[in-house]
């Protein structure tokens, strides 16, 4: 039997976090909203995940929620482990990191390398441990945030 965990993005400026175990917080790191050439875009553009994934602390962070995600592996929970990172539009950060966290716990290498280098090798250890890996983006098609 698999288990099953489940990774959201969204948008603390449309409504408030998802019910999760572990929600995350992207705001504190550069937000790629305020450059004009990505205001528009979000992380179905390259050039926005490869941005986020180069802000100082978001490996870092992203290592952290996997470290939890192994915590709720290990215990005794027999439901979804339930993982929500927001940002403030919910259209740069928060679904690059989800991009990243789908990535490397589903076993996709070389979309977690194509991301960030270090990301490869996070993979290994969830290689064959027949996880469940959802995604989903809650806010990234909503409007851009006017501020």
């Amino acid at each position: 039997m698999s288990r099953l965990i489940e990774v959201s993005s969204f948008g603390f400026g449309h409504d408030p976090a998802p019910t999760a175990h572990d929600v995350r917080d992207l705001r504190p790191f550069r937000d790629p909203h305020l450059s004009p050439e990505f205001r528009f875009l979000t992380a179905k553009d390259v050039r926005v995940r490869r941005t986020v994934m180069a802000t100082p602390g978001v490996v870092d962070l992203l290592v952290s929620v996997l470290a939890s995600v192994d915590a709720y592996l290990d215990a005794e929970y027999e439901g979804p482990v339930r993982i929500a990172v927001g940002c403030t539009g919910g259209r740069h950060r928060a679904p690059t990191v989800a991009i990243a966290l789908h990535a490397v716990m589903s076993g996709f290498i070389d979309t977690a390398r194509d991301m960030h280098p270090s990301l490869g090798a996070l993979v290994l250890p969830y290689l064959g441990r027949g996880l469940a890996v959802s995604l989903s983006h809650r806010d990234i098609d909503k409007p851009v945030i006017q501020r």
